[in-house]
């Protein structure tokens, strides 16, 4: 069997590699070590995520963690932190069943932003950040008016992850509001087209470009 290749000292383009192991990791300042971990996996599709809490209050925040489950039924699962005061998204789906994943594009990326600094569960995110509230008779949670792309869903299951008290939530969409006109004759969604943006780590935002379509794979 071949060996496995080992990583050049110095890359094509001049940069110095380096090899960072999991010790190294540890010792890490926990800030440093947050922004390295988040950010060295890649970039990640965001969406602002709304609830309403029992009471009737608007709660939004970011998210990075949304993964594709299933397509029938049409499941989406996203990783959330434990419920605290300044956490209130999974309280919020856990007590009322829904909510909602909303596109985040260049003109609201900032506003975005702001929607993850810790409020109180008094304290709307939309009211602080400026943000409009969208309201459908589909879905109790609510929407970001501006956002081109809006996902309604329906808790399904909550899986937690002992390793660090976080949790696998499972909606399943049922209702979606998008333009048509990025909509492709074969079903696939043009997100691009629609504005969206991406994001890396915790603090950095990047445009899209579509690249290529490639037919698909066979043997």
């Amino acid at each position: 069997m071949k060996a496995p290749a080992q990583p050049d000292n110095e890359s094509t383009d001049g940069a110095i590699s380096t090899r960072i192991l999991v010790s190294d990791i540890e010792e890490m300042n926990s800030r440093y070590r947050a922004s390295f971990i988040n950010s060295i996996s890649g970039f990640k599709s965001l969406n602002l995520v709304g609830t309403i809490a029992k009471d009737g209050q608007h709660n939004l925040a970011p998210f990075n963690s949304i993964v594709h489950i299933g397509s029938n039924p049409p499941y989406l699962g996203m990783i959330a932190r434990p419920a605290t005061e300044s956490h209130q998204t999974l309280s919020n789906i856990i007590a009322t069943g829904y909510y909602t994943l909303n596109s985040v594009s260049k003109s609201i990326m900032e506003q975005a932003h702001q929607c993850s600094a810790k409020y109180d569960a008094n304290t709307s995110e939309f009211e602080q950040t400026g943000l409009e509230v969208f309201l459908s008779e589909k879905n109790i949670a609510p929407y970001v008016l501006s956002s081109a792309i809006k996902i309604g869903l329906e808790l399904v299951e909550i899986i937690p992850i002992p390793l660090n008290q976080t949790s696998l939530v499972i909606g399943k969409i049922i209702e979606i509001i998008l333009p048509e006109s990025i909509i492709s004759e074969d079903g696939f969604v043009a997100i691009a087209s629609a504005g969206s943006i991406t994001c890396n780590g915790l603090d950095s935002y990047y445009s899209v470009k579509a690249l290529k379509r490639i037919p698909y794979a066979k043997p």
